[in-house]
């Protein structure tokens, strides 16, 4: 797995999805978008998540091809229309120059929807890549296969990537880091309930039935599968929990690379490192060294073969969703329908529209800034950014829980927050990627290898602190703490229902506003507080300030274990604290920085509503998202973010002004006394 140096607020995985939602179904002839969601039969005060949002949901269930519904789904819909037409409009061309922008945005989008020759090739563009591994000898073998698979298709063994050093952040470093695993946390292979064990039966078939298409007979691949499961469940044993891996410090061992031989002798990380591009490196940082001393006695542990099998499961499961059909479909039934309970593939243009802008998304974000993206957002999103920083100052000046000491420092942090917004002035050379009309599969794996080779390439060079991490077209944001900067792409400025106009600002400020907001808090949450202003891991909290900010997370941490989301599943409130305080951050940032407002101090009304109402409003409509109950399990165990309807109810269900605004009282089911009320920021 790569590194997650970016806290999306954004970040759950159907958001940047296609759906079946058409884009403008918030028609402003049919009235305002905030009322015409508002189900009345619901009390705000009991959850405002359905109150909000209930008519919406009601008039547009979750189709069969999708783990859910919402806001995401009708933005990314809009955003996925013009991609769809600017790749057609280059698989259109005749005669595009070789290696030009059009030329390769056309042949990727063309090879992904020529599914007769997909169909009739079935997986032959990786027997040659089957054949390699079939001929491996011993470990050192596997090992350099290995690297080949980290560049192409997936992360067999463990996770290895190349970022900024957090203790260093002006320099790139090798990260490594525990992984190789195939479902999607290690709770999936050791937890015991009925789920989770029909989840790994459903598993062992699937991966059979993959073994199968690689040749394998009945017998073979059903023993294939079963050491499959055997390797992986130790790996996974041997693996932290998620919530573990949230503190930099705790999974930050910088090592010698002499070190790290000597810790895992039977691992060559000559080999390894070489054949990832990685001639000369002199240290890593180990997130998890006990997972790597595990690893190294697997590999001794299995035989050649079992290692053998286990990457070419790798291999084309990490490829299975580019091939044909049949491969397609096995892991369609595994990880849609079984893991997310949806129903049916989408489309095939939707699947190829999202991989060809996932592969060349910064050649098509040229495009669609230049023919997409309304005029003034850069504007739009430096001038609430700007408020945002303006009023977190105030709020850090108040503090009661922060010494004057740690203030300063915090200010001083606040001060250097990099804020990049719109699209980037520099965009990044994709000449070296080759793409064709011959494979598609074979495009996808050269589209990995160039994004492979471009973070290999950072190595030894100075750090890029103008980078971006997001295309403009990406309906999503993040903080990095390494550069202590905040991205929100140009994207973010769409809202449903007045797509011919800007929103109000009750609108824009408590959905982009409380992004901004969000994203700032994450540095100067419980980790935040690790990374200085330059980006680099040193705490500058006093041990007192610690004490009193955990004493108040205790609170949100219980708040959110208590929610009840599906089937008796609680919410995790220590796996998602960080997410939790940074929406509590955000909102009441955003609706600080409203009050300031031309809208706000002039109480102008709009369909009925007065500032307050809309802004809070708006604010449900930034999450309106309906999920399956089969998705929201799997978030609950994977995602540091909790869903939907709780990043709704839990942040407002601690604001005063929100109980103001609709009138909730004592007795209503969102209502808290005073003293349960969180207050950190």
């Amino acid at each position: 797995m790569k590194k997650e140096i970016f806290r999306a607020l954004i970040c759950v995985a159907m958001a940047t999805t296609a759906t079946s939602c058409k884009p403008g179904r918030f028609s402003s002839e049919k009235g305002d978008a905030l009322v015409s969601h508002i189900d009345s039969t619901v009390k705000a005060g009991d959850d405002f998540f359905q109150f909000a949002n209930g008519k919406w949901f009601k008039q547009n269930p979750i189709a069969a091809s999708e783990q859910s519904n919402g806001i995401f789904q009708v933005i990314q819909d809009t955003i996925n229309a013009q991609v769809l037409k600017i790749c057609k409009s280059a698989a259109d061309l005749q005669n595009a120059p070789k290696g030009s922008n059009k030329q390769k945005i056309g042949d990727f989008y063309f090879s992904g929807m020529d599914s007769t020759s997909l169909n009739k090739k079935g997986i032959s563009d990786l027997k040659g890549d089957f054949a390699r591994i079939d001929n491996i000898k011993d470990l050192n073998g596997i090992i350099k296969e290995a690297a080949y698979i980290h560049t192409v298709a997936a992360s067999p063994l463990f996770g290895m990537y190349v970022t900024q050093d957090d203790r260093n952040s002006s320099k790139y470093q090798v990260y490594i880091t525990q992984g190789g695993l195939s479902l999607p946390e290690r709770s999936y292979y050791l937890d015991t309930d009925a789920n989770s064990k029909k989840i790994r039966e459903k598993f062992a078939t699937f991966a059979g039935n993959m073994f199968g298409i690689m040749g394998y007979d009945s017998s073979k691949a059903k023993l294939a599968s079963s050491k499959l499961m055997e390797m992986e469940t130790a790996l996974a044993k041997t693996s932290r929990k998620m919530e573990d891996t949230r503190d930099p410090l705790a999974n930050y061992n910088k090592i010698t690379s002499g070190k790290l031989a000597a810790m895992t002798p039977n691992i060559d990380w000559k080999i390894f490192l070489g054949s990832a591009g990685l001639a000369k490196v002199d240290t890593v940082v180990v997130g998890q060294p006990e997972f790597l001393t595990a690893l190294n006695g697997y590999m001794k542990k299995y035989t050649v073969n079992d290692w053998k099998s286990y990457l070419k499961f790798h291999l084309l499961n990490g490829l299975s969703v580019y091939i044909d059909d049949k491969t397609y479909m096995e892991s369609f039934n595994f990880y849609s329908v079984t893991l997310d309970g949806v129903k049916e593939p989408k489309p095939r243009w939707k699947r190829v529209v999202g991989q060809t802008n996932g592969a060349v998304g910064e050649l098509i974000g040229q495009v669609y800034v230049n023919e997409y993206l309304p005029k003034g957002t850069k504007e739009k999103l430096e001038e609430i950014g700007n408020a945002i920083k303006g009023v977190f100052a105030q709020r850090i000046k108040a503090l009661d829980w922060m010494s004057a000491p740690t203030k300063e420092k915090a200010l001083k942090k606040l001060n250097a927050v990099i804020m990049k917004v719109g699209y980037p002035d520099k965009w990044k050379d994709l000449s070296a990627m080759n793409i064709d009309r011959s494979s598609y599969v074979k495009n996808v794996m050269n589209a990995n290898k160039w994004e492979f080779n471009y973070m290999i390439s950072k190595y030894g060079k100075p750090v890029d602190r103008k980078e971006w991490g997001m295309y403009p077209q990406t309906y999503n944001a993040y903080y990095n703490p390494s550069n202590n900067e905040i991205v929100i792409p140009g994207c973010n400025i769409i809202v449903p229902g007045y797509e011919s106009k800007m929103a109000d600002d009750a609108i824009l400020y408590s959905i982009i506003g409380c992004t901004f907001g969000h994203e700032i808090t994450h540095g100067f949450d419980d980790q935040g507080c690790k990374y200085n202003e330059q980006g680099n891991l040193s705490n500058w909290w006093t041990k007192e300030d610690k004490d009193k900010f955990v004493s108040k997370t205790k609170m949100i941490v219980k708040q959110f274990n208590d929610y009840e989301a599906v089937d008796k599943m609680h919410l995790n409130g220590e796996l998602t604290q960080g997410e939790n305080i940074a929406d509590l951050g955000g909102i009441v940032m955003g609706f600080q920085a409203f009050k300031n407002t031309k809208q706000y101090k002039n109480n102008e009304m709009i369909a009925g509503l007065n500032p307050s109402q809309r802004f809070f409003l708006g604010y449900a409509l930034g999450w309106m998202l309906d999920i399956r109950p089969e998705t929201m399990k799997t978030m609950i165990k994977t995602d540091v973010h909790a869903p939907a309807k709780w990043r709704i109810l839990g942040p407002l269900s601690n604001m005063p002004e929100f109980y103001k605004a609709f009138g909730v009282k004592k007795g209503d089911k969102m209502w808290r006394e005073e003293n349960q009320i969180v207050k950190i920021w």
